[in-house]
């Protein structure tokens, strides 16, 4: 992604993703571009912003939280995840936060 997201006026949330990846791709690049594509059709999905070096920051925007804990119980994100945890990333944190303030140009 190389777009900043419109989101609208706060209060909205914000799904913090950073990780550490495996070795090799395995399939992890398809996935993504899956799993956006997924995320973009929920209810309550804002947009999306991610960057990749070492570290990857993936943010993904919310309405509520009640949004964010269908697309986390999703069949096919469960099925995403586990592949995660089992040979996409060496480590990874999930932090959820309130919006409250943004502002920029």
């Amino acid at each position: 992604m190389s777009v900043i997201v419109n989101t609208p006026s706060p209060p909205y949330y914000a799904v913090i993703f950073t990780s550490l990846r495996t070795d090799g791709d395995h399939g992890y690049a398809e996935m993504a571009d899956k799993m956006v594509a997924l995320a973009a059709v929920q209810p309550g999905f804002l947009g999306i912003e991610s960057a990749r070096e070492d570290l990857g920051i993936t943010v993904s925007y919310w309405t509520d939280l009640e949004s964010i804990k269908r697309w986390k119980s999703n069949a096919d994100h469960l099925v995403t995840q586990q592949l995660g945890h089992e040979k996409w990333y060496s480590s990874f944190k999930t932090r959820i936060a309130k919006v409250e303030r943004d502002y920029g140009i």
